[in-house]
């Protein structure tokens, strides 16, 4: 799954990146939670010839998917991921693949790895970054939420897919990346359906990700800074194997 990600470049960047009009300034964000306010891109009506309006828009939304059809959103669980193998046949998500289909900008997500509680070992926190740096595009979705009062509220969840060989030793599930020369495939709900659009959501090649392991300050919410990101010596594989039981001794105990 992803549970935290991070957006860090700069307005100019992600505007250049994802072809958009200029974004206004906001700052960098190390530690986006779920429920938060995200930055998402959706294909706008198409120019005219000789326009300058864009044919993307970036926009704000709740992380936490809510389908139209849910009357109390208290009572739905929080959908902050959509699982793209089954995404398009289930009925939470199968409207938004048709018509709602978005990109996420980020700068990379922490996953954790998570031993076997018999190990005693802690999860241990990764930040999962591109090699080559800069902005990439999360497969995402969005559903504009109506309450019984008139109020809206658009919500967005991450489409994720099996993790590649890269990924795999720490979680099963990755965030599904779109390249930019399919921006344009992905987005386009007009005339392309979710059938013609799967083969996107497939693992990003091996080599295309960098963990490295993170305190675990990233677990908290309220941190925010670019101290997440450092990088720190990890436990030898040895310290995760089953500790070995301690001899018998002739004290019986209640446990």
């Amino acid at each position: 799954m992803c549970g935290r990600y991070a957006l860090t470049a700069t307005p100019k960047e992600i505007s250049e990146f994802f072809d958009l009009a200029d974004l206004d300034d906001f700052p960098a964000r190390y530690n986006i939670a779920p429920t938060q306010p995200i930055l998402v891109v959706m294909s706008s009506e198409r120019r005219e010839p000789g326009s300058n309006l864009p044919e993307r828009r970036a926009f704000l939304a709740r992380w936490g998917f809510i389908p139209g059809w849910v009357k109390d959103p208290k009572e739905f669980p929080l959908l902050i991921n959509a699982r793209s193998e089954t995404a398009i046949g289930k009925a939470s998500f199968r409207a938004a693949m048709r018509h709602r289909r978005i990109l996420i900008p980020a700068t990379g997500f922490y996953e954790w790895r998570r031993p076997p509680k018999e190990t005693g070992v802690r999860p241990q926190a990764y930040w999962v970054r591109p090699k080559r740096g800069g902005v990439i595009a999360f497969a995402g979705l969005m559903e504009t939420w109506s309450s019984a009062d008139g109020s809206e509220v658009d919500t967005a969840a991450i489409m994720t897919t099996r993790a590649n060989a890269a990924i795999h030793p720490i979680h099963e599930r990755m965030p599904v990346v779109i390249k930019p020369e399919d921006f344009d495939r992905w987005l386009d709900c007009k005339t392309r359906e979710p059938r013609e659009v799967a083969d996107l959501m497939q693992p990003v090649q091996e080599d295309f990700f960098e963990a490295l392991p993170v305190s675990d300050l990233v677990n908290k919410v309220s941190n925010m800074g670019p101290d997440l990101q450092k990088p720190v010596a990890v436990s030898p594989p040895e310290e995760e194997l089953p500790k070995k039981a301690k001899p018998d001794s002739s004290q019986m105990s209640l446990f």
